[in-house]
């Protein structure tokens, strides 16, 4: 199989990379932080890895040629850049920083899918797989421009496994719950302090609100994109999957 992962050098896109190369793919990875791209070359040197933003149409384009003639197509393409955007109420959120965090979070999505379904038509087959948030199927106050993104790319998802499914092309949306790592404990810091609250009790919060009672892994997440991408999911399309232990609340 031959893969592509945006925001690939760390965290969920990591480990999707990981597992795919685990399992002898081809993967090229994008990524915007010269140090973990750094890092993730040393670990695979012989991924592709690229600094190139989700958000610069010329930049996403130059990296998904330089994919397509090293690999001579392109058989699945994980949208998963994404940034949390500011939080707070939405009266205190500037509109520049809304506009940042719908940059990555849709149009990269947009700006991937654009290229992957143009590669995948002349092949007549592929997958594209979003990463959407369950903030993307509940409300999830002091994060709108985030929940707004991420609704928007189940929308995309829909729609677009509506219009590609004739050409052979399967597209899926996963939900990440609460993931472990460094992203997650920014976000809790930015909601803490949007809140007046302790980064503790907004951890808490997300621990309370979940069935389960407990965080998500980079790795679920992965295990879900590669059952996707492997025959057992050849039939599945236009469906949004959470992984998330079953959030029942993203309130207060």
């Amino acid at each position: 199989m031959r893969i592509i992962v945006t925001a690939g050098a760390s965290g969920i896109g990591r480990a999707m990379a990981e597992a795919f190369l685990s399992q002898g793919a081809q993967v090229a990875i994008c990524d915007v932080d010269d140090a973990a791209l750094a890092d993730f070359s040393a670990a695979h040197p012989h991924a592709i890895a690229v600094n190139a933003s989700v958000a610069d149409q010329q930049q996403v384009d130059v990296f998904f040629d330089q994919v397509e003639t090293a690999f001579g197509g392109i058989d699945v393409v994980c949208a998963n850049a994404g940034t949390g955007g500011p939080a707070g109420a939405i009266e205190e959120i500037m509109f520049e920083d809304w506009r940042a965090c719908l940059a990555v979070n849709l149009d990269g999505a947009f700006l991937a899918a654009r290229r992957a379904a143009t590669i995948m038509r002349a092949q007549g087959n592929g997958l594209l797989l979003f990463t959407s948030s369950t903030a993307g199927i509940m409300g999830y106050p002091y994060r709108s421009p985030y929940a707004a993104a991420k609704w928007a790319v189940v929308g995309l998802t829909k729609t677009l496994a509506m219009e590609l499914g004739p050409h052979g092309i399967r597209v899926n949306a996963v939900c990440p719950g609460a993931v472990e790592g460094d992203r997650m404990d920014r976000v809790i810091a930015n909601e803490a302090n949007a809140r007046s609250i302790t980064e503790e009790e907004v951890r808490q919060r997300y621990v309370t609100g979940v069935s389960m009672k407990t965080w998500v892994k980079a790795e679920d997440i992965a295990a879900m994109a590669t059952f996707l991408a492997s025959p057992a999911g050849a039939k599945i399309s236009g469906q949004v999957i959470s992984v998330d232990g079953h959030t029942e609340s993203l309130s207060p």
